[in-house]
């Protein structure tokens, strides 16, 4: 039975209402997970008994802020399936308040904290949605801060299948670096434990015949490799890197995410990430992330399902 429990990997799956907890639950369910959504916190333990005794290796829950009052009874048991062996690996959809309220009033469906809404939003409807949103972050506050956090704003429902998918694929015994580069103009990640700029180092766009191309394209990584500053920035985002990833590795975290941004993120971030990916590829497991390459093909404001 322990030989059992230690090889249980169970994904807790918490977040915003809106944020796109469903369908990260049926994009594990897509590669072999047990999924069981909007899970009573109450029933978390008993479940995953039942299932670890039926043989069930791979457990999705799905929990949000409807079970509001037995919220705070989540840390301790998920402190007590670790403690019997299982593998936990919580992660917590998050999204920008003015995402979520667009997603809202598109679906006109009703936020779990709010009063219905009619079908055209007015000022005072918005407003108390965005109240019912607030009150959700900080009821779900605890659980973001021991999650590995996704910010959802900007994805398109399949690259968040895809990235949750690469995520949990990752071996959950050893830390798991997470490149990510972005622009600013467009806001910096949610999901970051680590932000460098790097919007002073010499712009590729300025020049016409790199304009259309990436950080990943030949002729752009020969142009930012002649400036020594892009050096000297790469240099010093790794030393801090190098300093600080054995303490963290030793508090037992299983992510940590370094975004890199520039101004539209499609050059000099991208370059960056590309070259930290190579640099720490040999000793951490690392995912590569480019979020404006990744969406230029997706509307701004696309929404996720609930």
């Amino acid at each position: 039975m322990k030989e059992k429990a230690r090889k249980l990997l169970i994904v807790l799956i918490t977040g915003m209402s809106g944020s796109g907890k469903s369908v990260a639950l049926h994009a594990l369910e897509d590669i072999g997970f047990f999924c069981v959504d909007n899970l009573p916190p109450e029933m978390l333990v008993p479940l995953v008994k039942l299932e670890n005794a039926q043989g069930t290796r791979r457990v999705a829950i799905a929990m949000d802020v409807r079970a509001a009052t037995s919220l705070p009874l989540i840390p301790a048991q998920l402190a007590a399936l670790r403690k019997r062996g299982a593998t936990v690996q919580p992660l917590f959809l998050d999204a920008n308040t003015e995402t979520l309220v667009r997603r809202y009033s598109e679906t006109r469906r009703r936020h779990p904290l709010s009063q219905a809404m009619a079908d055209n939003v007015n000022h005072d409807q918005r407003r108390a949605l965005v109240e019912a949103i607030e009150l959700e972050r900080v009821l779900l506050s605890e659980l973001r801060e021991q999650a590995h956090i996704i910010d959802t704003s900007i994805l398109r429902a399949t690259q968040l299948q895809s990235y949750v998918k690469s995520l949990i694929s990752s071996p959950h015994e050893q830390l798991t670096l997470v490149f990510q580069s972005f622009a600013f103009k467009r806001g910096v990640p949610a999901d970051a434990d680590f932000v460098f700029d790097v919007r002073m180092l010499p712009n590729p766009h300025y020049e016409p015949a790199l304009r259309h191309l990436n950080g990943r394209d030949a002729k752009v990584t020969v142009f930012l490799q002649k400036h020594q500053e892009v050096a000297e920035m790469l240099e010093h985002i790794e030393g801090f890197l190098r300093h600080w990833l054995i303490p963290l590795a030793r508090d037992h975290r299983s992510y940590v995410t370094v975004a890199v941004g520039c101004t539209g993120g499609q050059h000099r971030s991208v370059y960056l990430v590309e070259e930290l990916v190579k640099r720490f590829s040999g000793q951490w497991i690392t995912l590569t992330r480019h979020r404006e390459l990744e969406s230029l093909s997706a509307r701004p404001h696309q929404a996720t399902d609930a």
